[in-house]
């Protein structure tokens, strides 16, 4: 019997949890227990496009950031994408995340998020916000490589996640890295886990937006180029 993606992916969202050591300072973000409307959209969105049994492929983001999954549960969607893009509105949350404006420019070049969505599938090894705690209290979005310790804390539960990820029937004789350094850590895993076949790395939306924007629609034909369809 063929799985459904959509309850696949629900089923995987259901159970996230991560119990493991932090370092000082680092605080995990599980939006589905954050916000009651976070599980009700997001599924709303797996429905609305992953309700089939259709393999696709992976795209491997590093970890939501707050203002975005961390809020819709929607990877690279904040609540202005998931409105304006995929018609799902989010009352009790107003987001603006500049990775997820990159991305839906990108989808929309692509044909829309019915096309880019029945072809691919997007998440993180470490698939939970991460934040950290700067001085008078301050949270800011932290990524899983940007302490040693904490990588090495967390990487367990990334290797559990990924294959969890592969689990859904993805394709993986070809990955979707974005970000170089993400790359380096996922290629490290890769190499011990035996995970993926080749691992094709993009810039990440949040560097192309905030420092490239001016060179954004080259960053959105390499992508084209590179996410070809089958």
């Amino acid at each position: 019997m063929h799985k459904n993606l959509a309850k696949e992916i629900i089923e995987f969202n259901k159970k996230l949890a991560y119990n493991g050591a932090l370092p000082n300072g680092f605080r995990v973000l599980n939006p589905y227990l954050e916000n009651p409307e976070t599980w009700k959209v997001m599924q709303e969105f797996y429905y609305k496009y992953y309700n089939d049994s259709k393999q696709r492929r992976f795209i491997i983001g590093i970890n939501p950031s707050r203002h975005g999954a961390g809020v819709t549960g929607v990877p690279f969607t904040d609540t202005k994408r998931l409105a304006s893009a995929c018609g799902i509105f989010m009352k009790s949350a107003h987001t603006h995340e500049i990775s997820s404006v990159y991305m839906y420019d990108m989808i929309e070049a692509y044909g829309g998020p019915d096309l880019f969505y029945a072809q691919f599938y997007i998440n993180s090894p470490f698939p939970l916000a991460i934040t950290r705690e700067m001085t008078h209290g301050k949270l800011i979005n932290a990524n899983y490589y940007d302490d040693k310790v904490l990588f090495e804390m967390v990487k367990p539960f990334m290797i559990s996640s990924l294959k969890e990820h592969i689990k859904l029937g993805l394709n993986t004789s070809e990955v979707f890295i974005l970000g170089k350094k993400n790359a380096l850590f996922l290629d490290r895993i890769n190499k011990q886990e035996r995970l993926f076949g080749k691992m094709t790395v993009l810039e990440h939306p949040r560097y192309i937006q905030q420092y490239k924007s001016k060179e954004k629609d080259l960053y959105i034909d390499k992508y084209l180029t590179a996410l070809q369809p089958i």
